[in-house]
């Protein structure tokens, strides 16, 4: 299958201390640096699903933009719709615990819009090849705009990921025209509108909220509890999760993603597509790296 994935490339700086971390004292341990974003991350993780990639993204003019979009390559990544500019990637740095847990992090967002200008310039080719495209809604809202545009015309499904879900909740226009719309425990708390903590509650809860809020398939993920899903035609499950050692989380909810929106696009039933991603997220989850590697 040929997969689109328009979305953001990062500098991820970790650091995880030897002990237990101290907000205000001097932490001994290990600091690493790794290629993130979430729309980089993405690519990466449905490439080693065996599908066509290509990857509608910025990189700074720098010597780190130069080994992002190099080892993207050598993933078979296609980047010939990747623009460097001079605020193209952001960075991100993180702290986490003995336990893999996110302690304190800082990011740095990018200038995104030239995305736009690549897809106004390519979109028509890109929607053409492309089987499914993913998007990050996180960035500026004409990426979001203008990739809608194109996949109407062009009758192309899209998944999207987002990391804000109030963001999410202003653009609810694009949440209800995506195949599929994917979100974890604390988000589904704002999206839903109540608070629930078991998967079979979340289900009840789903079942109740889904034709109000419109969207065509929705998945909650839970954590060690799972993932609740619940499709367009009224098919709903959990997806148990995998037990693994947790090394660190980052990544794991876009390899689920990555997984799942594979899975949607082979024709998968949904609850298919659910275990493609836990094993994906599982994977991440066990390693300091963000991505998936099958």
């Amino acid at each position: 299958m040929n997969i689109a994935v328009i979305g953001t490339v990062y500098v991820d700086i970790k650091g995880y201390p030897l002990g237990n971390f101290v907000p205000k004292g001097r932490n001994v341990g290990d600091v690493q640096q790794f290629h993130g974003g979430v729309g980089r991350n993405i690519a990466e993780d449905v490439a080693s699903f065996g599908e066509n990639v290509s990857l509608v993204s910025l990189v700074d003019k720098t010597g780190i933009g130069i080994d992002v979009k190099g080892r993207l390559e050598r993933r078979g990544i296609h980047t010939g719709y990747m623009r460097s500019t001079d605020d193209g990637m952001g960075t991100w740095m993180a702290i986490f615990d003995r336990t893999g847990e996110l302690c304190a992090n800082i990011s740095k967002r990018p200038n995104l819009l030239p995305i736009r200008d690549i897809l106004v310039e390519h979109g028509d080719e890109i929607f053409t090849w492309a089987d499914s495209v993913l998007l990050e809604l996180d960035m500026e809202e004409e990426i979001a705009e203008e990739t809608f545009r194109l996949a109407e015309k062009h009758g192309v499904p899209v998944y999207i990921v987002i990391s804000n879900i109030e963001l999410a909740m202003e653009r609810m226009k694009y949440v209800r025209k995506a195949e599929c719309f994917i979100c974890n425990r604390l988000e589904a708390q704002t999206l839903l509108g109540e608070q629930v903590d078991n998967p079979e509650a979340m289900l009840i809860l789903m079942q109740k909220r889904k034709d109000a809020l419109g969207i065509k398939n929705l998945v909650v993920t839970m954590d060690a509890d799972g993932a609740a899903y619940l499709d367009e035609k009224g098919n709903a499950g959990i997806c148990p999760a995998k037990k693994v050692k947790v090394v660190d989380t980052t990544g794991a909810g876009d390899a689920f993603f990555s997984g799942t929106a594979v899975g949607l696009t082979r024709g998968e039933s949904l609850e298919d597509a659910c275990r493609l991603g836990t094993e994906a997220a599982s994977q991440v989850i066990g390693k300091p790296e963000n991505v998936y590697i099958a």
